[in-house]
């Protein structure tokens, strides 16, 4: 298995820092959330020489950028064309600095808008950009959040997609905590169009999600890693920890923990 984590751990940190991190904790890659207000640079509004830098220090660190976390969203109708649109620029941010992913989401529905409206314009807009997605080689990845948490609405996109350059970033909490599925349903709803992995564990206390270390939550995390493994993934299990601890707490002790699982289940 191959292990990242997101901007979100240490957004006071550049980019020079967060490869120094990542390599410092034998991390494989890192995941740099954009819209965010982090220290790395990555946005859309970086020129050609500032792409270029952080393409190259990224080559030079031996750390993957495995994923460009964007916040494109397209359930409301009032906004799904502009998202469109920012998404095409985020695909060509990712070609730039040489990541092979990006994240988005599908997306909260608004009040008025039906579900098959919403799986409608999520499909709709995933055809619109994945062929561009395609010739850059790039992936989008619609992770399970916000009102996408139920596994069985992502499937239902994918299939009327049908593109190899549109899957799915499964999120292996928000389901669980959110939509009431176990992992193994949503791994095998899933499954065929799992690109990218986000791993993070917590409780529900007076009706908020609060993260807790892996194994103290509520997430069978060494179960996942058992049904990665049954399709050979080789993507990245990429940790998002937002607002939590210091990250030189958490990210040497969650991978440990990771890579302990790995190791039981080999």
């Amino acid at each position: 298995m191959k292990y990242s984590f997101m901007s979100f751990s240490c957004p006071e940190l550049g980019i020079d820092e967060i490869l120094s991190a990542a390599k410092r904790y034998d991390y494989d890659g890192v995941e740099l959330r954009t819209a965010a207000n982090h220290k790395h640079g990555l946005e859309l509004d970086a020129d050609a020489n500032m792409r270029h830098e952080i393409k190259q220090k990224i080559a030079d660190s031996g750390i993957t950028l495995c994923c460009v976390a964007t916040s494109c969203k397209y359930a409301d109708p009032e906004t799904t064309e502009r998202q469109v649109d920012e998404t095409l620029r985020y695909i060509d941010l990712a070609k730039d600095v040489g990541a092979a992913r990006i994240r988005v989401f599908g997306g909260a529905i608004p009040e008025g808008t039906s579900r098959e409206k919403a799986i409608s314009l999520l499909t709709t807009s995933m055809q619109s950009v994945a062929d561009h997605a395609a010739q850059r080689g790039i992936t989008v990845c619609v992770e399970t959040h916000d009102h996408w948490c139920d596994p069985a609405h992502i499937a239902e996109v994918m299939k009327r997609v049908n593109h190899p350059a549109i899957g799915v970033n499964w999120d292996i909490m928000h389901p669980v905590r959110v939509a009431g599925s176990t992992i193994d349903d949503a791994f095998n709803t899933l499954k065929p169009w799992i690109r990218h992995v986000h791993l993070h564990d917590g409780v529900t206390e007076n009706g908020k999600s609060v993260l807790k270390p892996i194994g103290q939550g509520i997430v069978n995390h060494k179960r996942a890693v058992e049904l990665l493994k049954s399709i050979q993934y080789d993507g990245f299990l990429s940790g998002e920890w937002i607002e939590w601890e210091p990250y030189d707490v958490h990210l040497p002790r969650e991978l440990a923990t990771m890579k302990r699982f790995e190791q039981e289940t080999a």
